[in-house]
This record gives structure tokens, sequence and C-alpha cells, in this order.
């Protein structure tokens, strides 16, 4: 049974891929941060695995207070160092890294993809862009890498659990005026990202949002739209300032992404819009 290790198994992302791969028939096994301090140890475990898939790191939406950024920083470029380093050491070396990003690190000034870039010069930025470089390392080795920049990931959970009861309750709104940027993806469309990257030869960085990207305001009018609830009560942003301080920007701001070298390749989207995301997710089965 060929074999699949996973980082940040636990996590809403980590759960579902889980599932997925185990029902496709590989063998999954998760990594905990203890893992990570044994390298003689965890070399056994990545041994002859099929793929490594790392998705650990903290919560991005919370105060970004000085010793959070650390924590947003050390979980997700340690436990990277760690699985590179490893790797190194591995007889039978892993077939595949597919590693994660986010699409924070592009500007939110105008549309872009994987080969039209410029890329934010901010926390969150910096942070994608040397978690990027260090899971590149991985070639060095012989390993294909793959980098998934990841949109807001919406399902059963995550980021659309957390702005359902508002909106459900007659009180959502937009953020603001509502016109920042929102690159989302279906969860089974990321899923099926994952198992699109095992079987075909995708290497380098690809972008994880649905080939339309919408703003604030097209995912509000369309959660009120599916649950038949008035979206007239805006958060204002200096609320969520006090609340998340420099965290907040990743509520109040956004980029506008497509997926250009995933649809190049062929992946075909099985939801495309915020429209058809919003009513399979939470309307009326």
């Amino acid at each position: 049974m060929k074999k699949i290790v996973i980082t940040g198994a636990s996590g809403f992302v980590g759960t579902s891929l889980t599932k997925v791969f185990k029902n496709e028939g590989y063998e999954v096994v998760a990594v905990d941060r203890k893992d990570l301090s044994d390298i003689g140890k965890l070399a056994l475990v990545l041994d002859g695995a099929s793929a490594i898939v790392n998705l650990a790191g903290a919560n991005i939406v919370a105060r970004w207070s000085d010793e959070y950024k650390k924590l947003l920083y050390s979980s997700r470029l340690n436990t990277t160092s760690a699985l590179i380093e490893t790797i190194g050491l591995c007889e039978n070396k892993p077939e595949v890294l597919i590693s994660t990003s986010a699409v924070g690190i592009y500007k939110n000034d105008k549309e872009y993809n994987e080969e039209n870039i410029e890329y934010c010069d901010d926390f969150l930025g910096n942070l994608c862009k040397e978690w990027e470089a260090k899971a590149l390392e991985a070639e060095n080795f012989g390993v294909r890498t793959v980098i998934f920049r990841f949109g807001i990931v919406m399902g059963d959970g995550g980021a659309l659990a957390k702005m359902l009861p508002p909106f459900k309750f007659g009180v959502g709104g937009t953020i603001g005026d509502g016109s920042q940027a929102f690159s989302f993806i279906h969860i089974e469309d990321l899923m099926n990202c994952y198992l699109f990257a095992l079987n075909n030869t995708l290497s380098g960085a690809y972008n994880l949002t649905a080939p339309v990207p919408t703003t604030n305001k097209g995912l509000t009018k369309a959660l009120g739209k599916t649950l038949h609830r008035p979206t007239i009560f805006p958060v204002p942003e200096f609320v969520l300032r006090l609340i998340f301080g420099e965290g907040a920007k990743v509520l109040t701001d956004g980029q506008s992404v497509v997926p250009k070298r995933l649809l190049d390749a062929g992946f075909k989207f099985g939801f495309k819009t915020i429209e058809e995301t919003i009513e399979n997710l939470v309307g009326e089965k």
C-alpha cells in the first residue's frame, strides 16, 4: 500500500484530505509536532513515502501579537525545515512534497496569476515567500515539489463556519464597503487538486483558487440570497482591527487571484463561482 505522510492532519483541510486519501487506497500517516523533533524517527516515517503533504501552521486569523507572529513563523518554517532535513537523510526519498502557502503572497492592487506576479512586502507576504523557498529545497534531493497557494477554503467547517451564524440570524453584512477581493476555493476542488498533483507531474507554485474571484460584497450577496436573509449590517473595519490588531488584514484586505497553471494543466473545477460554491455548501439539499 502506498503511503502519504501529512503534517497538520488534524486541521480542517488535513481531516478532509485524510479521508480522501484513505478512500483512494493510501495508507495515511499523521506527523505531530513532537515527531518533528526526532529526526531519526521522522526519517523512518518519511522513507519510501509516495508523498508528503505539509499543512502545518498556526491559525492565521488571530490577533497578531509579537508572540503570535513568532508562532505563525515557527509553526510553518520550523516544520518545513525539519521535513527538508529529514528528506536528506532518507535512503528511499519521497516521490513528491506538496507544501502549503497562501495567496497573501501577492499584492492586492490587481488580479494576479502564477506568471503575472507582484509579491507583497509585508509580514504575511514575506512569511509565505520564506515558507515556499524552504519547501523548494526538497528539489535539491531530487524530490518533485509542489507549492499550493491557498485561497479561502470554503467547506463544512473552517472560515465558512465562522461566517454563517450572523447571516443565518439576519445580521450579516459586508466587511467595510465590501470592495476587497475574495479569492476562494470549494473544499471538494481543493481535495481534487491534491489527487491531481499526485497523478500528474506538477511542480512549482499553483494557486488553489476558483477561476472566478469575487469580492467581499459578492460573497455577502451570495450568502444572503442562498440563506434568504438580509445583508444590511456591515462590520466596520476598525472593529476588526480592535479585535485582531494587525491580523485584521486577513479579513479587511484580499487578493484577486486566478489559478492559471492548474487550468493550463487541464484541471477541471467543479465550482467556479462564489454563487455555485455557496449554493452547494449552505443551500437547501
